[in-house]
């Protein structure tokens, strides 16, 4: 008999602030947390907005700031959401000598995390000195002096996706099986399954999950302007995400970091922690169609929910609440939308489905933990986020995405889907927890 997996730990850092509590209530409250990009200068850009996260100290985190200076910023923002995380579940950080009750060496680590941020300045610095203009010509012997010289080899290092779990591993002393997946904006969301899946089959007794990213640089908005999936809505970026919206053209890059503590039902107990809820579900397919496009019928998405609820051993009808993907494309929302009245069939319009992207942005690879946390929150207080920005319905959409105001209602069942850019789709089942 597997193990029952239980969530006892959440952090984040995100475009709407540094801890828990205060995301949450902004989210209840339809806050935004898009604005103006100032990370960069993307005044010639089609889009000139995103989710940025601001104010962020990751000083404040740690004792040890020798170890985390040359973080990336979704390095940094993982130690951010780690370290809270770590706290409320009562696991040790920055000790030789822990007194929590967890084997370091049977304590891992499990995120979607994304390549670090290109040294913009380095980079397109050297690119305007190198570049002649009496002649039109570039000089690459003079850019790569600039480059090289100005280069500095810890924050290259820096820009491998495995680097956030090699700080959080630092920050814990985990000592335990390590792994990182980048499966777009799918990621957390699959690195939160797999860790469940790990704890199962008692790999692991505690594992620290979710994601980090930060892709608000000018290679990552040009790559999403050329994909024509960001929105260009220059002269209102508070109101620009509008997920299932007749007028929705596309999602705002944000970027952040959110961390669950996953661990068995028994070392949750042993330790005396307190269970904030219960996994119970997991599938994870492949649309196997296109590298940019869902499948136009939905079929990865819906086989992804359908593998879930058999893994949880439940019915659709037991559903309270479904997160949603919601990315605000054309495409995803009508997609998904799709895929939940397939599996949904007559409970489909009854069954809530919001998106909080509508005030978050889209944090790519840490989209889906992120999104995990506002529905353990949504069990905890019994509420339901809403979709923003949501004031002109498409009448080709007709679920009831919870427009606008948060619904107080019973939740004990939620369903957090992500879908990934090729075809990848990952869903998380938790519950409220009952002994």
């Amino acid at each position: 008999m597997s193990n029952r997996i239980v969530i006892t730990g959440t952090g984040i850092v995100c475009p709407l602030g540094h801890d828990v509590e205060t995301v949450w209530q902004a989210i209840l409250a339809g806050t935004s947390g898009i604005a103006k990009t100032t990370i960069f200068d993307a005044s010639t850009f089609p889009s000139t907005f995103s989710a940025e996260v601001k104010d962020y100290d990751v000083s404040k985190y740690t004792n040890r700031l020798d170890l985390h200076k040359h973080c990336n910023r979704g390095s940094g923002f993982a130690v951010g959401a780690a370290a809270q995380a770590c706290r409320q579940a009562g696991v040790d950080v920055e000790t030789d000598e822990p007194a929590d009750g967890i084997d370091r060496e049977r304590l891992g680590i499990y995120l979607g995390a994304g390549e670090g941020s290109v040294d913009n300045d380095v980079f397109f610095n050297a690119v305007v000195k190198g570049w002649d203009r009496d002649s039109g010509e570039m000089s690459w012997r003079h850019w790569a002096a600039v480059a090289f010289g100005q280069m500095d080899a810890m924050r290259e290092l820096e820009q491998e996706p495995n680097m956030p779990a090699a700080h959080i591993a630092m920050l814990t002393g985990a000592r335990g099986p390590t792994r990182s997946c980048l499966t777009a904006c799918a990621a957390s969301t699959q690195a939160v399954g797999e860790a469940a899946e790990m704890l199962r089959r008692g790999d692991a007794d505690v594992m620290i999950a979710g994601g980090a990213h930060s892709m608000i640089h000018p290679l990552g908005v040009t790559g999403f302007n050329r994909l024509t999936a960001l929105s260009t809505r220059n002269d209102s970026p508070e109101t620009a995400s509008r997920p299932f919206s007749a007028s929705r053209d596309g999602f705002i890059i944000g970027e952040g970091a959110a961390i669950v503590i996953l661990e068995s039902l028994d070392s949750a107990k042993s330790r005396g922690v307190e269970i904030l809820a219960e996994v119970i579900g997991y599938g994870s397919t492949s649309d196997a169609f296109r590298v940019t496009d869902m499948h136009e019928q939905g079929r990865g998405a819906i086989a992804a929910i359908n593998a879930a609820l058999a893994d949880a051993g439940i019915s659709y009808k037991d559903i309270d609440y479904i997160s949603t993907h919601g990315t605000a494309t054309v495409e995803n929302d009508s997609i998904e939308t799709k895929a939940i009245k397939a599996v949904f069939k007559e409970e489909a319009k009854n069954t809530p489905a919001s998106s909080v992207k509508s005030v978050l942005g889209h944090l790519i690879g840490a989209a889906g933990a992120a999104e995990l946390i506002t529905c353990v929150l949504a069990i905890r207080d019994n509420i339901v986020p809403p979709t923003m920005n949501l004031n002109d319905p498409d009448p080709e959409l007709d679920l009831d995405y919870v427009p606008n105001k948060p619904r107080k209602m019973p939740v004990n069942i939620a369903v957090n889907e992500s879908f990934g850019f090729g075809g990848q789709n990952n869903v998380v089942i938790i519950k409220r927890y009952q002994d």
